[in-house]
């Protein structure tokens, strides 16, 4: 198993594709929270956001992203997207778009945690 240890390794690490979908992300964490800190926790891509992180993750179909519990305001746009037999985490599939409106309701939820 690779042991990345930062975030752009990690990224150079994906398949092009995923990579653009992740970057993509993480641009929008730093244009909502200029003051975002990212690092590598558990071998993913972590956000420091509220006092919590927030985690993506690059899959061969999807991109994970978790935890997204506490948001009850979000759970009916998100429950497309939430993960087999779970709660707590989303998967974008390559085969959409990107749901960035709402992965920046997830971040400045987070971020008024």
């Amino acid at each position: 198993m690779t042991k990345y240890t930062t975030v752009d390794e990690y990224f150079a690490a994906q398949p092009v594709e995923v990579a653009e979908r992740l970057t993509s992300i993480r641009k929008l964490f730093h244009t909502l929270l200029p003051d975002t800190k990212e690092s590598i926790r558990y071998q993913i891509v972590a956000f420091s956001v509220g006092g919590y992180y927030l985690y993506i993750s690059g899959y061969t179909h999807h991109i994970g992203m978790y935890p997204v519990y506490g948001i009850p305001e979000l759970e009916e746009e998100m429950a497309h997207y939430h993960g087999k037999g779970t709660k707590d985490s989303l998967h974008f599939k390559h085969s959409e778009p990107l749901p960035m409106k709402l992965i920046e309701k997830i971040i400045l939820a987070k971020d008024k945690k």
